[in-house]
């Protein structure tokens, strides 16, 4: 394949996946039947709409063409693949049908119970109408499925895809795909059953062979593509009616690449080496590693590379529980084959976990302005024990939301702190806008650090939104006592732990001035030793820094123990805008400040008028608009100069 043609540097996307598109609902308790699972983690999925998450993930451009429902279910799938950068005009919106689902559950490493609700689904009606030539004369491949082929309009719409993309010159890939019970040979109980022969399956699927430059399957796959009830005979029957390059997958015994004749010997191919690891859930294994034989394939790399990546990715799928979620990303795979893992579940390995989820965060933050209004003592304090006045804090905390929101304007990079002990009203309310929401989980004031409401994380954050950002408080100093340090350390372990678990960001926030004397190394010294207990949240909220040099320290802390962290937020601390004016304008000079997360100093002095009945809602939602506004100019402006 001619990477470097003038004709191929015009197209806007490498490859066009084809085919099924679902929701999948993996069970999370692990070694139980289906019947007895209690709840589920949601992704999207289905052979082409994995792989063309996995191409997108490794650095391919990537599209599907399928159909999903009108409904939240397909507009999940869309989205999602947005959020993965692929190319989402192929996929048709089809108002009558559902977006199909898929239910599994690990029962154990053997066992895999899946079900498949695509009865009359939405991608099932995919047909030659939906097939459009401008689009797949875009690509320089088409991936086309097995299971696609199983009625007469998918199989039309397929082979419409495969004609077209010929007649361009473009490379045509088929992933065998092949389901029984999709085929009508099996039950609706039967999902996980990988192999049941059948001649007119055979019979049909061998039409496909002749226009495929890239044939991949397993050995059963190989086997119902052929006809045949042996390995080695089946692989010489695809290759007489086609010149494919023919990918055997092996599973933990990796892969043999097989170009031009097939000999009398299995072996005599490019054998890709499988790597040793633990099977925790085979689907979606292959269209890991589908994607990752793509990412070599389709760049024109050597067999023997394309298989190792391919290999490679197949072993993170297969260690993990879902099946798009867990294929890595090219940083990803790339951390594994240099530096290996000392893991055989790669799931357990706290390196590539940390690069796996840096890589794969739901949306990039490259700037964040945010209004700070998740305190709770302080407006207590304000309150003064007056019972009326303390039912009214939830709703001053709906002002400040829509304060906020007159500032951002639906602009991106805005955010607020928001707690849910007085905020529940103002979460609602900010859910709304598109802002970025941290909340707080430490007890207000506690020193060593506790939570609030319940030292049990899990259960308090598994109801959370998924986008919502947990904020932890730690009033942590380098010089602490050792007791004192290792008390705040496990706190914080713990947080950064379930949030890791429950896939949140984190943000922690050490306040080191009110517990002792710092300098320009006392907060990096204080993140180095959190980065030495194995912390890596992805954001630091810290307090502005008397000098250039502070930060200097503190973005070769950052840079150097974590290049994947979102960066630094400010605090305020209810200093007046000329203390932080001075403060925004020393943070500018660092590399890793992304912005900041200030309350008192936009909110005390309207919350003090508001509680005590001195102003009304407009008054109070203009007096903190105007601050907040104020900050934003500030440090926008601080920006423009520095560009200058």
């Amino acid at each position: 394949m001619s990477q470097g043609s003038n004709a191929e540097s015009k197209l806007s996307l490498d490859i066009i996946t084809i085919g099924r598109a679902s929701v999948d609902l993996y069970g999370q308790q692990i070694g139980t039947r289906l019947e007895d699972v209690a709840s589920f983690a949601k992704s999207v999925g289905g052979c082409p709409t994995n792989i063309a998450v996995g191409t997108a993930r490794l650095g391919l451009r990537s599209a599907l063409l399928t159909r999903v429902g009108k409904e939240q279910m397909g507009r999940f799938i869309i989205e999602q693949l947005a959020r993965e950068g692929v190319e989402t005009k192929g996929i048709v919106t089809d108002p009558e049908r559902l977006t199909a689902l898929a239910i599994l559950a690990v029962e154990n490493d053997h066992s895999f119970p899946l079900l498949f609700y695509r009865d009359n689904c939405a991608d099932n009606a995919l047909d030659e109408a939906d097939v459009d030539e401008a689009f797949i004369r875009s690509a320089r491949a088409v991936l086309v499925s097995g299971t696609h082929f199983s009625r007469p309009n998918t199989d039309a719409a397929q082979r419409t895809a495969i004609r077209i993309a010929k007649a361009a010159g473009a490379k045509v890939v088929f992933d065998i795909d092949y389901r029984p019970n999709l085929w009508g040979l099996a039950g609706h109980d039967a999902g996980d059953n990988r192999y049941i022969a059948s001649d007119r399956v055979s019979a049909h699927l061998r039409t496909v062979l002749a226009d495929c430059d890239l044939i991949v399957g397993t050995e059963e796959e190989v086997l119902i593509a052929s006809g045949e009830s042996d390995l080695l005979a089946a692989l010489k029957t695809i290759r007489a009616h086609s010149a494919a390059t023919i990918v055997l997958k092996r599973g933990p015994m990796g892969c043999i690449v097989y170009d031009g004749p097939i000999s009398d010997d299995l072996e005599d191919g490019i054998v890709g080496k499988g790597f040793p690891i633990e099977v925790y859930n085979v689907l979606g294994a292959g269209d890991a590693f589908m994607s990752g034989f793509l990412r070599g394939w389709l760049r024109d790399e050597p067999h023997a590379t394309s298989a190792t990546w391919a290999n490679a990715c197949g072993a993170f799928a297969v260690s993990r529980l879902l099946c798009a979620p867990e294929i890595p990303t090219w940083t990803e795979l790339q951390f594994f084959l240099q530096h290996g893992s000392p893991e055989r579940a790669l799931r357990k390995d706290a390196a590539i976990n940390h690069v796996h989820w840096a890589t794969t965060r739901r949306r990039a933050i490259p700037s964040l302005m945010a209004l700070a209004i998740d305190h709770r003592s302080q407006l207590e304090d304000m309150a003064a024990g007056d019972a009326e006045k303390l039912a009214r804090i939830p709703a001053f905390k709906v002002l400040a939301v829509e304060a906020a929101a007159r500032i951002a304007k639906g602009r991106p990079g805005f955010g607020m702190l928001i707690d849910d002990k007085y905020g529940r009203d103002a979460l609602f309310a900010a859910g709304k806008h598109d802002f970025w929401i941290g909340k707080p989980i430490e007890l207000p004031g506690s020193r060593p650090l506790q939570f609030e409401f319940s030292q049990d994380l899990g259960s308090r954050l598994i109801d959370w939104p998924v986008d919502h950002c947990i904020k932890v408080l730690s009033f942590y100093h380098p010089d602490d006592p050792a007791e004192m340090k290792a008390t705040q350390i496990a706190k914080l372990r713990s947080a950064f732990e379930a949030a890791r678990k429950v896939g949140r960001d984190i943000l922690i926030e050490i306040i080191a001035s009110k517990a002792g004397p710092v300098d320009d190394q006392t907060i990096a010294r204080a993140l180095t030793e959190l980065y030495d207990e194995g912390l890596k949240p992805d954001w630091w909220k810290l307090e502005p820094q008397a000098s250039r040099a502070a930060w200097d320290a503190i973005d070769s802390v950052i840079e150097t123990r974590d290049p994947f962290c979102r960066g630094v937020v400010l605090l305020g601390l209810e200093a007046p805008y000329d203390a932080l004016k001075e403060g925004f304008a020393t943070a500018r000079t660092s590399r890793t400040v992304r912005g900041f997360a200030v309350g008192r100093t936009i909110f005390a002095e309207a919350g003090r008028a508001w509680l005590d009945g001195r102003i009304g809602d407009e008054e109070a939602v203009a007096d903190m608009a105007n601050r907040f506004g104020a900050l934003v100019d500030l440090w926008s402006g601080l920006a423009t100069e520095q560009a200058a």
